[in-house]
């Protein structure tokens, strides 16, 4: 399956402990993440991370791209919470990328609570649904 990683710069760490926490499962899959994620958790763990753009570049876009082509089976984008103007003006780039995982049926983690739960879900084959959608 195809992986996608995005982290605010408060969120990287997190999401580099939770990559070293399931690096046997996310080792048997494809993973892309914008720029400095991917080196953050290339760095970490060692996984084989496709370098994006920085988001802030186009790694966003990038990513919104593959969802919209089927590129992409989950999104894992660890936003940070505590930027409060970012949820009461969100930013264009990320809605419109939440807004096609949701008109392409992807599945989407914003925290590590739902991210665990789609890793696991992953693990279990129960998003295999995702590979007959892609052949169909």
């Amino acid at each position: 399956m195809e992986i996608a990683m995005i982290a605010s710069d408060k969120k990287k760490e997190l999401m580099s402990e939770f990559c070293i926490a399931y690096c046997g499962i996310l080792s048997r899959h494809n993973i892309c993440a914008t720029a400095r994620t991917g080196k953050f958790i290339s760095g970490a763990t060692g996984l084989e991370i496709e370098r994006l753009r920085a988001g802030e570049d186009g790694g966003k876009q990038q990513i919104a791209s593959r969802v919209a082509y089927n590129e992409i089976d989950v999104l894992l984008y660890f936003r940070d919470a505590s930027s409060v103007s970012d949820y009461v003006e969100p930013d264009e780039q990320d809605m419109n990328l939440l807004r096609l995982c949701d008109l392409y049926n992807v599945p989407v983690a914003t925290n590590i609570g739902t991210a665990e739960a789609l890793i696991l879900a992953l693990d279990r084959g129960d998003l295999d649904w995702r590979l007959y959608m892609k052949n169909n």
